[in-house]
């Protein structure tokens, strides 16, 4: 098939009519030709009464619709966003992948989403129909993703109606919902999560004919029998509708994917295609390139690259793919023979080109009985998938026998299970698995019927991942079958049958699992999570499922003391456009109290850190039974792992980038902690690459949003902390005498004299005078101190790899991207100065007509000027002798120009702020960044690249969240239920792009030994009795450790080699602390900590524990 077949045209859909009817109804005309083969009972038009809800249209059903095979069904979207994407039953056939050609994305709520999938997947993703069949929790769990995501229209499907049972795992039923359909029921609060989104159910027995109006269509609930029909039809149709079968049961779950027989993927990875910049290339077969040693290749064998800007041998730069081989960090050889090629001179880069791959999926009639590899998640379960790929066929056989799933304890239904199993497995021949694992398949059959919030949220994500690679090729797919269990979170002591009982409660169908004990246990747990934006919403919602500190002694506490943005949305799913600068986490503790009324939370917007100990005091932490983090720095989380370790409390971790996730659990005495392995520092590029010598775009916006910041917002606030306290500010520079208040000087009297704005055109000249500055005169002045042709005191050319070598620009009213810059400057320096912005700047001719009016000098270089090469260097200000004279002489002048000033003139100074795309701050820094770049001919940038790179911002998607979250929260009935051992908990690593799953236990904390003891990390040596200095270094002694040294916090309380320390022997500890070192304890502090430093008889120094003495 290829890219014809997957790009092909879109067949339309054949759109309803509206007429207007009576009392604010409309009336939807189905067109007569699609009509005709409806049955005769649904030939009558579906009336749909309006309700408001955020200008949205909620469609209710008043008669049977008119869709041709006569289901009820209910569609809402909105009235505005897809005005011409009406969603109506037809067997209209639509594309395998979106058309991506008409559709405007909203920037400002899907910038960190677009940051993973890039325009043209998101362009996919909002023309592609999906239908999401089974309504249970896994089912809700992929809509909410792929709603998230902006589809352009979800269909649910479910037969069923709502049951107390399926509380443990959706989150958008509530008790007023029990015993309507499924599907309808789950309509209104998953369309809050996108208005833009057209929301649809089917109520009634779906046909295979139907599926022709999706590219992609999931089941969550489904037999083998209909499946294998359902998939037939999808893989043979033209073009293939991608089909995904996936299940949740209990705790184990599956996902089968079939994407057609020719599915092509555009992007295997999603990472940026990796380049080199080249230092040399041999004459010879096959040529050697070598590259600069300023960041390792990530090139590997095989891979195919193109080359660009090699002077010399420039054949290699015909555009032709070339295939390495012999990849190393910072060389490889290339197959082909350059023998007779031009000498390499200089320059060059390299740059990898991703191909596309073509993947043959088999339908399920033939992977059920040939499933090739299984993808594994756990490499301590490498037997477990055919295990599990046996018994989900015996569990459909199960209920197609009896009509029910297996009764949770009932030992007669799991041996019928098990024989079941045993039967399928003795007639696949050679093919049957060795050991059917009775024992595993008892816990399979046991929680087969129920649907886990942690399960259903892990596999939510994989799943909704899926379904956004099959819409737009973007990421590798799955291939063909995933399972996967958690066995290992059920508790350690053997449960009585009549645990499973149910009790007529939400949690009944996690009880089915865990039994009663458990679920208590989950109810009475104290909680404290801190962060409430995506990790931390997805976390509240699993936490409300599930029951945690839902009971009469349970209490989750969640803090964050950020506010909700419209980026936000797309991720944080309890948030709404209406809650737009509301504090996160008292929008979300209410949202979750929605999710579940028993749900004892306190809301606080109190950051976590040494200066809120007042709040979170040793009280508050010593009675919490666990901490989650859902936090997105590593400052952060490093103060809550100290705390963690000092309270002795479990630490549930994780984290997403882009399709990336990680879980990493902390259990006291039982793992290490966070803080004991840190990943390396991102390696920063040296100050003088940035200001003078770039050579990739990063550098180019590295330098720009110093350049914004510097102009726009420090020299500002620099002008107001002088004009507010002048006589201070003045003490303060002559006091430094040092370059950095003579340059805070001179930047404060530039703005106040020479480049002062009193009028928007003054704005219009500073703006085109910076121009000028920065891309011509800056430029001329590099190039005349090193030349072209500049050599090195080693004889080497100056402007060799990865130096680039600039060219000055010329400014030009007809360039659109020079005016754009004048533009934005321009306005942002009018607002500094508080100066009233003109309509007419925004009219590129009238703009034009005024920078015309800018009188520019001619530049003349310096022939002494200083440009800093040092990669080393951390200023680019040099010291002088004349420091001190320099800055009383700015001094003076500063007070001259002062005099002239308006009374009261104050600037207002401005923080840059990426999320707003109407301020002009990305404009400026894109502008600057990108006439940089043409400086030094390096690739210029969008304005959302530029936004991405200059905003730090950390790609995120939903899917990635759900699943990160959701695995965590099968580690959490592991730590509250206790007494799990080391192997039976996990840290998982996955790429939900590749996809990747690696789980592996924890890594144990490292043990210090010394004579008949030992400790870790995890302990700490308590004394009571309020001690003196002499007892407390007997109490050591008498272990065999000689103090040396106690010291509290950073204050040295003893050391040996201090004669007049041993004055203080007698004293409490805790007297000295506040003697010596002046400590405060707060009147709730009943006890210190103190370091001691110790060795033993050998003198070899022992690393001991924090000790805590008690004082009270």
């Amino acid at each position: 098939m290829g890219f014809c077949g997957i790009f092909g045209s879109l067949r339309l859909y054949m759109l309803p009519r509206k007429r207007a009817a009576a009392d604010g109804v409309v009336v939807i005309e189905a067109d007569p030709e699609t009509t005709a083969t409806t049955n005769d009972n649904s030939a009558a038009a579906s009336s749909f009464k309006k309700h408001r809800l955020d200008s949205c249209i909620i469609a209710v059903t008043a008669t049977q619709s008119t869709a041709k095979n006569g289901d009820n069904s209910a569609i809402i979207g909105t009235n505005s966003d897809r005005s011409n994407s009406t969603v109506v039953e037809s067997s209209s056939s639509i594309m395998a992948l979106g058309d991506a050609n008409h559709t405007e994305i909203d920037e400002d709520l899907h910038s960190r989403q677009l940051a993973v999938y890039g325009r043209e997947t998101m362009r996919r993703l909002f023309a592609s129909n999906i239908l999401i069949s089974g309504m249970q929790g896994l089912g809700v769990e992929i809509a909410k993703n792929l709603i998230l995501a902006g589809v352009k229209s979800v269909t649910l499907h479910d037969e069923g109606v709502v049951e107390l049972w399926d509380f443990s795992s959706n989150f958008v039923f509530s008790e007023s919902d029990i015993g309507k359909n499924r599907a309808l029921a789950s309509v209104q609060k998953l369309q809050e999560l996108n208005n833009a989104v057209i929301i649809s159910t089917l109520t009634t027995k779906l046909t295979k004919e139907q599926l022709s109006d999706f590219q992609a269509v999931v089941f969550t609930d489904i037999s083998f029998e209909k499946a294998i029909e359902f998939n037939d039809y999808c893989h043979n149709h033209q073009p293939p509708i991608s089909f995904i079968k996936a299940e949740v049961r209990g705790l184990f779950g599956s996902i089968f994917c079939d994407f057609g027989p020719e599915f092509t993927v555009v992007d295997v990875d999603g990472e940026d295609p990796h380049t080199g910049i080249i230092a040399s290339i041999s004459n010879d077969n096959p040529a050697l390139v070598s590259c600069v040693d300023d960041e390792r290749l990530e090139f590997q064998d095989g891979d195919l690259v193109v080359f660009s800007e090699v002077h010399g041998m420039i054949e290699l730069n015909d555009g032709k793919l070339r295939k390495i081989k012999n990849a190393r960090p910072y060389s490889f050889t290339l197959e082909e023979d350059t023998t007779n090629f031009g000498t390499y001179i200089k320059g060059g880069i390299v740059t990898q080109v991703k191909q596309p791959k073509v993947l043959n999926f088999k339908p399920l009639r033939e992977a059920l009985k040939d499933p090739g590899d299984f993808l594994l998640s756990d490499f301590s379960k490498f037997d477990r998938p055919p295990l599990l790929h046996l018994a989900f066929q015996a569990l459909d056989n199960f209920v197609s026998d009896m009509g029910r799933f297996p009764v949770a304890g009932s030992e007669e239904d799991a041996h019928k299970l098990i024989s079941i199993a045993g039967n399928i497995n003795e007639s696949l021949g050679d093919g049957r698995v060795e050991d059917i694992n009775p024992k595993l398949l008892q816990h399979f059959a046991f929680g087969s019927r129920a649907v886990l919030n942690p399960m259903a949220a892990m596999f939510g994500g994989i799943v909704g991942q899926e379904v956004v690679k099959a819409c737009s090729g973007k990421f590798h797919p799955l291939f063909q079958f995933f399972y996967f269990d958690s066995v290992e979170s059920l508790p350690t002591e053997p449960l009585d049958p009549s645990d499973f009982r149910p009790l007529n409660s939400r949690y009944d169908a996690q009880i089915s699992v865990f039994g009663s004990k458990l679920q208590k246990k989950l109810e009475d747990a104290k909680v404290f999570m801190v962060g409430s934006g995506a990790l931390g919403c997805e976390f509240l919602k699993n936490i409300a499922l599930m029951g945690v500190s839902c009971g009469g002694k349970g209490k989750l506490t969640i803090t964050d003391d950020d506010v909700i943005e419209k980026s936000n949305l797309s991720r944080q799913f309890l948030f709404r456009d209406w809650n737009i600068g509301q504090a996160k986490s008292t929008v979300a503790a209410s949202a979750a109290a929605s999710i579940n009324p028993c749900l004892n939370i306190e809301a606080l917007q109190n950051r976590v850190g040494p200066e809120t100990e007042n709040v979170f005091d040793d009280t508050f932490w010593e009675n919490l039974t666990l901490v989650v983090n859902a936090l997105d720095n590593v400052n952060a989380r490093l103060y809550v792992d100290q705390r963690c370790l000092y309270f002795q409390k479990p630490l549930l971790e994780s984290g997403t980038l882009g399709a990336k996730c990680n879980t990493q659990m902390v259990i006291p005495h039982l793992t290490e902690n966070y803080g004991a392995s840190r990943d390396p520092p991102e390696k920063q590029a040296p100050m003088c690459t940035v200001h003078s010598f770039p050579h990739n775009i990063d550098h180019c916006l590295t330098w720009a949003r110093s350049e914004f910041e510097g102009l726009l917002e420090k020299t500002p606030a620099e002008v107001n902390a002088y004009l507010s306290s002048p006589v201070e500010y003045k003490a303060a520079q002559r006091n430094a005498g040092d370059a950095q208040a003579r340059d805070n000087l001179e930047r404060v009297l530039e703005c106040l004299e020479k480049e002062k704005c009193e009028t928007f055109q003054d704005c219009i000249t500073w703006a085109r005078l910076r121009f000028e500055d920065y891309f011509v005169n800056r430029v001329k002045q590099l190039i005349y101190t090193f030349p072209e042709d500049a050599a090195t005191s080693t004889g080497a050319l100056f402007w060799s790899a990865p130096k680039r070598f600039p060219h000055p620009l010329q400014f030009s009213a007809a360039d659109p991207s020079h005016v754009q810059f004048i533009m934005a400057a321009s306005i942002l320096r009018a607002e500094t100065f508080g100066i009233p912005i003109p309509d007419w700047v925004k009219h590129p001719k009238m703009l034009a007509e005024a920078v015309e009016k800018v009188i520019v000098s001619d530049f003349q270089p310096k022939k002494d000027a200083k440009i800093v090469t040092d990669e080393n260097a951390t200023t680019l200000s040099t010291a002088s002798v004349d420091d001190a004279a320099v800055i009383n002489e700015l001094i003076f002048k500063l007070e001259l120009c002062t005099e002239n000033l308006q009374k009261g003139f104050k600037m207002k100074p401005i923080q840059f702020e990426k999320d707003d795309d109407t301020n002009y701050h990305m404009d400026m820094i894109a502008g600057l960044a990108n006439m940089r770049a043409r400086n030094y001919s390096i690739p210029e940038v969008d304005k959302l690249k530029a936004k991405f790179i200059a905003g730090r911002i950390i790609p995120a998607i939903a899917t990635s969240t759900a699943m990160a979250t959701g695995l965590v929260c099968l580690e959490l009935y592991k730590a509250l239920d206790g007494g799990h051992k080391l192997e039976d908990y996990r840290n998982t690593f996955a790429n939900l792009a590749l996809p990747l799953f690696s789980m592996a236990e924890p890594v144990p904390p490292k043990v210090i030994k010394h004579s008949d003891m030992s400790w870790t990390v995890w302990d700490r040596w308590i004394l009571r009795d309020n001690r003196t200095l002499r007892e407390l270094i007997q109490w050591l002694k008498d272990k065999g450790l000689n103090a040396y040294s106690i010291s509290y916090g950073s204050c040295l309380l003893y050391n040996s080699m201090f004669p007049r320390h041993r004055e203080r022997m007698d004293k409490k500890v805790v007297d000295l602390a506040r003697e010596v070192a002046k400590a405060e304890l707060p009147p709730n502090r009943k006890h210190l900590d103190v370091v001691v430093a110790c060795e033993d008889d050998e003198d070899n120094d022992i690393d001991i524990p924090q000790i805590s003495i008690y004082f009270s």
